[in-house]
């Protein structure tokens, strides 16, 4: 499955006196006998793109809920140590409307039920 969506790209800004990305998160621990990763979609949607996989405890950017509150647009660094989460560019607020995250960390969509909020 995959390239059944249309890609949408995680936004971000646009909160008045906030963080690009106000929460922050880590991917929680999944069930023993499943894939063990999470997978990471161009859109919010199963039939999306599979972008890349993260394991348990992966520190991300919390960035933009859907309306519904399923899914979660995220950004994280492409290194999982917790240190590199501040390259990403998104722990200010420099955009005043919301913009396409466009680096230098990745980002994508992921079903919101995979992630434990951290701080926000």
């Amino acid at each position: 499955m995959g390239d059944l969506v249309n890609p949408r790209p995680v936004l971000v800004g646009g909160f008045a006196h906030a963080d690009s990305c106000t929460s922050t998160g880590t991917i929680r621990t999944l069930r023993k006998n499943g894939d063990g990763f999470v997978s990471v979609r161009a859109a919010p949607d199963v039939a999306a793109r599979e972008l890349d996989r993260l394991k348990p405890g992966r520190p991300l950017w919390l960035c933009r809920d859907t309306h519904r509150g399923d899914w979660v647009g995220i950004v994280y660094p492409v290194e999982s140590e917790d240190d590199l989460m501040s390259e990403c560019g998104v722990s200010d607020n420099a955009h005043d409307l919301p913009v396409p995250y466009s680096g230098p960390c990745r980002s994508g969509w992921v079903a919101r039920r995979f992630i434990e909020l951290s701080a926000g």
